[in-house]
């Protein structure tokens, strides 16, 4: 695994992130930056974050990759099992702070999990 170098690209990138404080589809990522950068610098930039342990990435609910900043990850290991939350009315995805518990099965090695939860956010409830 590469050393990300803090290119323009990567700290425009990352801007969107800081400013945005929830889950980003790559949808929005490449409309967001089609002005900066094209659609493949974008994917790139991305892979090698998640792979640094900078974001990580689930599926939501329309099968579009989302892409979250982490906050205890390292390009070592990834500590990302915690659900996410689309709200269904306004589309805002966010990462829960709630602990989940992936079962161990036998003869299995568990690499991963996507737990997401749909509903109403706060601000659509009232």
């Amino acid at each position: 695994m590469s050393v990300v170098r803090k290119t323009k690209s990567v700290k425009t990138l990352m801007s969107i992130f800081e400013a945005s404080g929830s889950a980003l589809s790559v949808v929005d990522l490449v409309e967001q930056l089609k002005v900066q950068m094209n659609k493949t610098t974008v994917y790139r930039i991305l892979e090698r974050l998640e792979g640094e342990g900078t974001i990580h990435s689930f599926i939501g609910s329309n099968g579009l990759k989302w892409y979250a900043k982490c906050s205890t990850c390292t390009k070592h290991e990834h500590d990302d099992v915690h659900p996410h939350f689309e709200c269904r009315d306004c589309g805002k995805v966010e990462c829960l702070e709630i602990e989940v518990t992936i079962p161990k099965l036998k003869n299995r090695l568990i690499e991963s999990a996507d737990v997401l939860l749909t509903g109403q956010c706060a601000d659509c409830l009232n």
